[in-house]
């Protein structure tokens, strides 16, 4: 039962989170490309975010281990917060700069709130090593039924609410908040190992050269990114133009 309560209450603050990540996704492109932003602009905007991304990923886990998971936590709903605030913005500087804080809110999306979780449920509780598989099968499920319920509630709310498509980006809003309140209220703070920045990727690049099979495995993760990252912007203007509901595409693609 302890441990059935501990899981319900890293769930109920990391789900929030992630729905609110979810309903951010359906409808970017629509969003600037109804802002009469050039196809190219658009593209810059996409590359802007993963760029940085892909810079903060490398400092990240340092970052959290530093700061504190906890607060990783509720900095991560605050920037992508702000984030899809600016999202309302026709100025493509505003945009950028909303990008480049909704890559470093991802970024400590998807390291803090794991990282708080494993720490708590080894070190803090002492539960069973063999149970935290059971709570991240939990979370995978949630996930990916969060990811269809969001593209059909953009879709709803695109249709429903005279903002079009920015409306899924305010509303994810309310959802980053409550992840944030429920964390900061009832999670414990805890920290990993405080080391500079250089010797952790120095440590990270000596493993993957003297690992010749976790440089495969991260040359292949890497190349099916790339053509993740290329899907998320082209399939958007290639299904726009047949009428097909964008929301409704992006929950069958989940």
């Amino acid at each position: 039962p302890a441990f059935r309560l501990f899981q319900r209450e890293f769930l109920l603050g990391y789900l929030p989170a992630l729905a609110g990540d979810w309903l951010q996704g359906p409808l970017l492109f629509q969003l600037l490309q109804s802002r009469g932003f050039l196809r190219s602009q658009i593209a810059a905007l996409y590359s802007c975010g993963f760029a940085s991304n892909v810079a903060f990923g490398l400092v990240s886990g340092v970052l959290v281990d530093r700061l504190g998971r906890k607060k990783s936590c509720l900095l991560s709903s605050g920037l992508c917060s702000v984030s899809c605030l600016l999202q309302l913005s026709w100025d493509l500087l505003a945009l950028a700069a909303g990008r480049v804080l909704a890559a470093l809110g991802t970024s400590l999306l998807f390291s803090a709130f794991e990282a708080w979780y494993v720490h708590e449920h080894l070190e803090c509780h002492d539960f069973p090593a063999e149970w935290i598989p059971d709570t991240f099968w939990r979370l995978g499920l949630w996930n990916s039924g969060l990811a269809v319920a969001a593209g059909l509630l953009a879709q709803l709310l695109a249709e429903g609410l005279a903002l079009g498509p920015a409306a899924p980006f305010l509303a994810a809003v309310p959802l980053l908040a409550l992840s944030g309140i429920f964390a900061g209220r009832n999670w414990e703070e805890n920290y990993g190992k405080s080391r500079p920045c250089g010797k952790a990727c120095g440590e990270g690049l000596r493993g993957l050269l003297s690992e010749p099979r976790a440089l495969l495995l991260g040359l292949a993760q890497a190349l099916v990114e790339s053509v993740l990252l290329v899907f998320a912007f082209l399939w958007t203007p290639v299904l726009e133009p047949q009428g097909i509901p964008l929301g409704l595409a992006f929950s069958a693609f989940s």
